[in-house]
């Protein structure tokens, strides 16, 4: 499966941004999907994951109640609304795909380029 993630910018702190990320190549429905991100220095951190079918969702500490995973399989495309941004926020986000069923697990087989998320203070 190919991965496009986009709906990066730069945005002040506080604000709202929609990340996108449409798949092709594969039935999107066969996939668990996940955001990632890589702060500068940082390690790549997963943050969020929806099953297939929507029936479990993962959040990191860091963003939960602040981010929101979804998916449309109709559409091929999962989402990450984000919330109450914070400069520590600031990051490449990445989504990934994995054919196993929780979206807390690893490995993640599939990556995105990345778009870049900046927050300003």
């Amino acid at each position: 499966v190919q991965l496009q993630a986009s709906g990066g910018g730069l945005v002040q702190a506080g604000d709202s941004l929609r990340l996108s990320c449409a798949a092709s190549g594969r039935t999107f429905s066969d996939y668990t999907m996940g955001w990632f991100r890589q702060a500068p220095g940082k390690e790549r951190e997963l943050i969020a994951g929806i099953s297939r079918f929507r029936g479990a969702t993962y959040y990191a500490g860091s963003v939960k109640g602040r981010f929101t995973i979804s998916r449309d399989n109709a559409k091929n495309t999962a989402y990450l609304q984000m919330n109450s941004l914070r400069p520590e926020d600031t990051a490449r986000y990445y989504c990934a795909a994995r054919r196993g069923r929780r979206p807390e697990a690893m490995p993640y087989d599939y990556w995105g380029q990345g778009t870049l998320v900046t927050v300003s203070s």
